[in-house]
């Protein structure tokens, strides 16, 4: 997933960088809550679920040999899936020091020199099943911790009835506060998910010690295999809730700008890999010597007298997972923004260092409203892990096809290579995915119901924009207007018009009404085009370019990458010192209001239509959106039928 870096992120461009050692180590600390804090909240529910259909098939007879299966199949799905596939392989293939499906794709794309269908469908897929995840993560994290009260030996028994407003009310609040910005968060990112995993660490070796250094037996790969062969059907449905084990992978590659490959790897290899390990073989431990803990393994391996601490500790833990989730869901939609497959939505920066820092208000509260009602209708996070999973696997396995392309575009590795390196990704997740696919009936048709609805709007957004943008061209060229303004010059005023306009060989709809209307051109006329680089970010020295094409024109080229918010002032103040002269404070900007129609006889389905004419119109409008001055814009409104 994509999430802000704390104070130390922003580094975003250190991937390939050889940072010094203090800042390496800023790097790796902040990386273990913002990278990991997911992954890191595994334990809480991950080896109970699993374990919780064998109890049901032995009737609540553990077999030693099933508890090392289920613990095998938990440590080495950690190695292939996030140590083999995510740290060995896809962080070495990114966009300029960016990671994540999205920016891979812009990768992708840019090499292959075009959006084919399948670049397109693996993007919308991908960021689909990553809001079902967005939504779900918050829900399942905060309110498994919060059921840690339940086992307090002096709270059993009377707290149940407040688990569900706890839990709210610490959703509600991590939400509101969004606008404050990710800083003062960022800031404990790093040191309470390093007593996290500490303490998930020292939880483990206590119960090996305690209860049998047998189980390290499961390290061996053949009780993995003998596990799912012995058990079939019922091993078939384990791996289900084993995959839990590997939700959050996906940030380990989505945050690689803001930390770099190196701190990330390192800290995986030799922080958050051993702890998670060594918990799931203390959790097996324990639970093999007291088959009674199966009720709640996780909360039950500390102490009575620790039991208080450590859910207030994994509280925190799952506030910073579900925070990581939450600025993840941002980025995201901001690369889609950018990128072209979701209309314009309010972005507003809540740090004047870091590039990532972002809040957007319409998408936190669509958040906030969808965690409320799957908590309020599931109600437990064992409910809710039933629906966790799906959309979490479709994220992986859209990550391995587009993967297997760039291997082949940009590597340009042989066909051959790129199956051998991504087949076996591709059958493990497949397995996992055919395993999620059978809790559908139980909730997991939520996150595949949200991510469908997700790509049917990417989908409806990107073909109206595109008919949109056919229906609009206008025939007459920019080069026809000069023409005619040189055989009669109407009358010139003074100052600077500026014209925004998507196709600047077409003359711009605002021009051709303001000569109709107001029959006047004024000194210096720009037409300003604002385009998405495929690249992340683009240098001061690149973002601009300027065509002279007449004495009364230019055109004005911008171009952000698709991590950028998009800024016309500053835009304009580098276009200044590149020798565009202008006074800003006699400078106007012409802009087209269109007004949709639906018309379902051509282009898309008159539901379509309807649909696309709601996110449009609900989009943030282009002055906010390009942070052009609002004292300076003029408006000039059209019908269209689409």
């Amino acid at each position: 997933m994509m999430s802000d870096a704390s104070s130390v992120g922003g580094a975003a461009h250190l991937a390939g960088d050889k940072p010094g050692t203090a800042r390496f180590w800023a790097l790796a600390l902040g990386s273990v809550g913002v990278v990991f804090g997911d992954i890191g909240t595994s334990p809480l529910y991950a080896f109970k679920e699993s374990i919780h259909h064998m109890n049901v098939a032995r009737g609540g007879a553990l077999v030693p040999e099933d508890v090392l299966g289920v613990i095998s199949l938990m440590v080495w799905s950690l190695i292939v899936v996030v140590t083999m596939k995510y740290v060995l392989l896809l962080t070495r293939l990114d966009n300029r020091g960016e990671g994540g499906t999205l920016s891979l794709m812009a990768l992708v794309q840019r090499m292959v020199g075009r959006r084919t269908p399948l670049l397109f469908l693996v993007a919308i897929c991908s960021a689909g099943m990553f809001f079902g995840d967005a939504l779900l993560t918050p829900a399942v994290s905060v309110l498994s911790a919060v059921e840690g009260l339940a086992v307090i030996p002096e709270l059993k028994g009377h707290v149940e009835p407040f688990i569900l407003p706890v839990a709210l009310t610490l959703l509600a609040g991590l939400f509101l506060i969004q606008k404050k910005g990710t800083t003062v968060v960022g800031r404990v990112f790093g040191p309470v998910c390093l007593v996290w995993f500490i303490t998930l660490g020292a939880l483990g070796i206590y119960h090996i010690i305690q209860d049998g250094l047998g189980i390290f037996s499961a390290l061996s790969p053949h009780h993995a295999v003998l596990f799912l062969l012995t058990h079939q059907m019922l091993g078939f449905v384990v791996l289900g809730s084993v995959f839990l084990t590997v939700t959050g992978a996906e940030a380990l590659y989505a945050d690689m700008g803001h930390f770099g490959r190196k701190p990330i790897a390192v800290t995986w290899t030799w922080l958050v890999l051993p702890c998670l390990a060594l918990n799931y073989l203390g959790q097996g431990a324990m639970v093999l010597a007291h088959p009674e803990t199966t009720e709640n393994p996780f909360f039950m391996m500390a102490p009575d007298m620790l039991q208080a601490p450590l859910v207030v500790l994994a509280t925190l833990a799952t506030i910073v997972a579900s925070q990581a989730v939450i600025t993840g869901a941002f980025s995201l939609t901001h690369q889609a923004v950018q990128l072209g497959l979701l209309p314009r939505l309010q972005i507003v920066n809540t740090s004047a260092h870091e590039h990532g820092q972002i809040y957007m208000p319409q998408v936190n509260y669509l958040l906030l409203a969808g965690v409320v009602i799957l908590v309020l209708l599931f109600k437990s996070s064992s409910a809710l892990a039933s629906a966790y999973g799906v959309s979490v696997i479709g994220a992986m396995i859209t990550s391995s096809v587009i993967a297997f392309i760039a291997v082949r575009r940009v590597w340009k590795k042989p066909l051959w290579l790129a199956a051998l390196l991504m087949t076996p990704f591709l059958m493990v997740e497949s397995v996992f995915l055919a395993s999620n696919l059978l809790k559908v009936p139980q909730g997991g048709y939520v996150p595949l119901l949200i991510a469908g609805f997700m790509m049917l709007v990417m989908w409806t957004w990107t073909r109206g924009s595109r008919l949109l943008s056919q229906r609009t061209r206008n025939e007459v060229t920019l080069e026809d207007v000069i023409r005619g303004l040189d055989a009669k010059l109407p009358h010139v005023v003074r100052g600077t018009a500026v014209f925004l306009t998507a196709d600047p060989d077409s003359a711009p709809t605002a021009l051709l009404h303001n000569l109709k209307h107001n029959k006047v051109i004024h000194e210096k006329n720009v037409v300003l085009t604002v385009r998405t680089a495929q690249v992340p970010y683009k240098p001061d020295e690149k973002k601009v370019e300027i065509e002279e094409i007449s004495e009364h024109f230019h055109k004005l080229t911008m171009t952000f990458g698709f991590m950028e918010t998009p800024n016309v002032t500053y835009g304009l103040t580098l276009a200044k010192k590149t020798g565009l002269s202008f006074d800003i404070m006699s400078t106007s900007f012409f802009l087209s209001r269109r007004t949709l129609l639906a018309d379902g006889t051509r282009g898309m389905p008159l539901w379509q239509d309807h649909l696309f004419i709601f996110l449009n119109r609900n989009a943030t409008n282009a002055t906010e959106f390009f942070r052009i001055p609002t004292s300076r814009v003029v408006e000039l409104g059209t019908q269209i039928a689409i």
